[in-house]
């Protein structure tokens, strides 16, 4: 598995040739063609792609993507945003765009569903860098309904006092929905760490990416 930074430069389409920008596990340059990553158009939904090779970006609005497919890298950019990377023993992957109305919506239990439809069974969850509870103020409005479905461990409040979100927790709510232990954490807070793009904290427009493929025997990178 693989998350950008800053120094690897904005993630979004087109993808730029480098070897940060090609898929773990794929042959060497030189030794052949490399797949690119296959990304959707983020709407903050709960909406699932499966693929079954190597795509490139596609024209099709989802937050997830999934495929048991070898050396068919899935990417999910982000700017504050949840990445969630998910693996499987069987072979199924997933890339996970998870803000808090998708994760409302369900965007996390329905890739976990699409897995499953393809196999999976014992899954693991990787969480990239995303906006943490002391930077991510959160209007009492909609943090009352994002309560409301995961419950007040989701509440919390910003270095300031004010009232925030904990979208990490958030996450591992939703997967705690979907029977997924906990994710590993990597990265930090966007919004805290200027390693990664973060759109609150700082009104940018770049994106870093996580990255997740299966090499040809079956690996996850």
């Amino acid at each position: 598995m693989l998350v950008t930074d800053r120094a690897d430069g904005d993630a979004r389409p087109p993808v730029r040739s480098s070897s940060r920008r090609t898929a773990p596990g794929a042959p060497a340059a030189g030794a052949g063609a490399t797949p690119a990553w296959t990304l959707v158009r983020q709407v903050h939904g709960d909406h699932v792609v499966v693929v079954t090779a190597p795509s490139g970006p596609l024209a099709v609005d989802a937050d997830a993507i999934v495929t048991m497919a070898p050396l068919t890298p899935l990417a999910v950019l982000g700017a504050d945003c949840a990445l969630l990377g998910l693996a499987s023993a069987e072979g199924p992957i997933a890339a996970v765009h998870a803000g808090w109305r998708g994760a409302l919506g369900g965007v996390v239990e329905r890739a976990v569903d699409a897995m499953r439809a393809l196999g999976a069974v014992e899954i693991s969850a990787v969480l990239g860098p995303c906006i943490h509870a002391e930077c991510y103020e959160f209007g009492e409005g909609d943090l009352d309904v994002v309560a409301a479905s995961f419950g007040d461990v989701v509440r919390s409040a910003t270095a300031s006092g004010r009232p925030s979100l904990d979208l990490p927790k958030v996450v591992e709510r939703s997967l705690a929905r979907a029977g997924v232990p906990a994710p590993r954490e990597i990265g930090a807070c966007t919004s805290c760490d200027r390693r990664w793009y973060s759109h609150r904290a700082r009104a940018e427009t770049g994106r870093h990416a996580l990255v997740i493929s299966r090499g040809q025997a079956g690996e996850v990178a």
